[in-house]
């Protein structure tokens, strides 16, 4: 009996070692850059499942053998930066200083094919915000749906607005930008793309220019129907459809990494570019915090949840795709207080994302 032990002990161990290759492999996946490999950069999207798997031998190892617990604990501390990236903990500011600036992103879906008496713009108009920016922004010429003067009634409370048309030939989607504050100058962030793109806005806010981009990048490309078939997958349990499926949403999501992976380096150049020293990046990145877009984009940024913010805070909804694709990242001279995904509102796939900042000039 003691040999079938070690064995079954040995195997459990190699077990481990498996998931802690995958778990340290996904957690670094964003220094990858997606034309290298079309998998390894994916790896992210498997982050909280080998998390989960890590934590589990961790307990395991703890109530049956303890001293080798510390094989798994070691793997945590090693991947802990992007744990706390992927699930912070912050405690809610109760007193938040009187100077703050709320910010609102949110993918608002053309407010759910153009509706008149539309939910999504009721919420944004009470949300209090001071600076909304919107992604899949729509308005309509036929006084059946909803048109620019629906939305500047709604929205009466934000004096200044700027909308921009995306995509190559301006064919794409749209983004919007409505604020309490002036909107001094506005231009789309060149790089190529049939549907999505990112604006640049420059905003007076007291005595300084904020520097503020609206992006909307590439989706993954994965239609209704074929998030609807992972899921039917998933439940099937058919280990030719698991494998043939798995294999399609890879390359599905591969291909779309690569175009974001560009889009990422020329939002990157452009804010290296700057020379605004506030600065606000927010709206639909169409990937998790652990993927190149997040690292690359954030380059010298902060991102306003995981320093301000608690738990997953998924912010896409549809289909069992729980991640946080929507963000908020701010200059080191913007401190970010009671950042949150606010789920009491599922009019759009998206989840709003919101922050408070407070802007430092005296900050280097």
């Amino acid at each position: 009996m003691s040999h079938i032990g070690k064995l079954l002990t040995y195997i459990l161990l190699a077990a481990n070692a498996f998931v802690a290759l995958l778990f340290i492999i996904s957690a670094y996946s964003p220094y990858i850059n997606p034309s290298v490999s079309f998998l390894l950069p994916s790896m992210g999207l498997g982050f909280p499942v080998f998390l989960l798997l890590n934590v589990l031998f961790l307990l395991f190892w703890l109530i049956v053998k303890y001293k080798y617990a510390l094989f798994p604990l070691v793997v945590l501390l090693i991947c802990f930066p992007q744990i706390r990236l992927y699930i912070p903990y912050n405690s809610e500011t109760k007193d938040i200083p009187e100077d703050c600036i709320k910010i609102l992103s949110y993918n608002v879906m053309s407010f759910n094919s153009l509706k008149r008496d539309n939910e999504m713009l009721k919420y944004v108009a009470k949300s209090d915000a001071d600076i909304v920016c919107m992604q899949e922004y729509g308005e309509s010429g036929h006084e059946k749906y909803l048109r620019k003067q629906d939305v500047l009634k709604i929205l009466s409370d934000y004096p200044y607005y700027s909308t921009m048309a995306l995509g190559d030939n301006n064919r794409g989607n749209q983004i919007a930008v409505y604020s309490k504050f002036p909107i001094l100058s506005s231009k789309r962030i060149p790089f190529a793309s049939l549907y999505n793109g990112a604006g640049a806005f420059e905003l007076k806010v007291g005595n300084d220019t904020l520097l503020l981009i609206n992006n909307h990048l590439e989706s993954t490309k994965l239609s209704h129907e074929e998030r609807a078939s992972v899921t039917e997958m998933i439940k099937e349990a058919d280990a030719e459809k698991v494998k043939s499926g798995s294999l399609h949403l890879i390359r599905k999501l591969s291909d779309a990494s690569n175009i974001r992976a560009v889009q990422a380096d020329s939002i990157s150049n452009f804010i290296k570019d700057s020379k605004h020293k506030s600065i606000v990046v927010c709206g639909d990145f169409n990937d998790s915090p652990i993927s190149y877009t997040h690292r690359v984009v954030g380059k010298g940024l902060n991102d306003a949840f995981e320093d301000a913010g608690k738990g997953l805070g998924v912010s896409f909804n549809r289909n069992r795709f729980y991640f946080r694709i929507d963000h908020i990242l701010t200059s080191k001279n913007i401190k970010t207080y009671n950042t949150k995904v606010d789920n009491s509102i599922d009019a759009s796939d998206h989840y709003p994302i919101m922050t408070y900042i407070k802007i430092d000039n005296t900050t280097n």
